[in-house]
């Protein structure tokens, strides 16, 4: 017994709460990142507008202009990046319009039936994740989850409840029940 109970006192003492930030971020505006896909419209410049994704580096590739360093920026920084780009020497007066076709996936594992990579859509929850991926397997906790998340860089884990929204790149854990 007093075993028993120690062992769950020594899983439950390593998990520290999430800073602020891994919840603030969810009302932010979208920055950008490698895998997501970008539909850019140059107004008048049928041969610039089109898709673009960002790579693993977290760089757009345009013609004109080259290569942008896009990671962490939002959809209105780039517009203003890419405009200032053009106007030198390219447009006179470049009128760029930038918005997410595409977001990078979320990933899923642990005990759900089909735990992989799967699409972001927009509203996802952990639960419309864990129904995405199948659904909890008989051995699964079913109330919380730990979200792993990149934030300024940094890579945070955070137990949260099954209602909590995710972002595109989040990686989800169901955790196994202990009985």
């Amino acid at each position: 017994m007093v075993l028993g109970l120690s062992v769950l006192m020594a899983g439950c003492s390593s998990y520290r709460r999430p800073p602020a930030a891994f919840h603030e971020v969810l009302t932010e505006p979208y920055q950008v990142d490698s895998g997501d896909r970008l539909r850019i419209v140059v107004y008048d410049q049928e041969k610039l507008s089109r898709t673009y994704t960002i790579d693993q580096g977290g760089t757009l590739s345009m013609p004109l202009i080259g290569d942008v360093p896009a990671r962490g920026k939002t959809t209105a920084q780039l517009e203003k990046i890419l405009e200032a780009k053009l106007s030198r020497g390219f447009l006179r007066n470049p009128d760029v319009s930038v918005e997410v076709d595409h977001y990078r996936p979320f990933f899923i594992m642990g005990e759900v039936r089909n735990a992989g990579q799967y699409p972001y859509v927009a509203g996802l929850t952990a639960q419309t994740a864990i129904a995405i991926a199948g659904g909890f397997t008989p051995r699964a906790q079913q109330n919380t989850v730990d979200v792993t998340r990149q934030i300024d860089g940094k890579i945070i884990t955070g137990r949260v409840p099954l209602s909590a929204p995710l972002r595109p790149g989040d990686t989800v854990y169901v955790r196994e029940r202990l009985f």
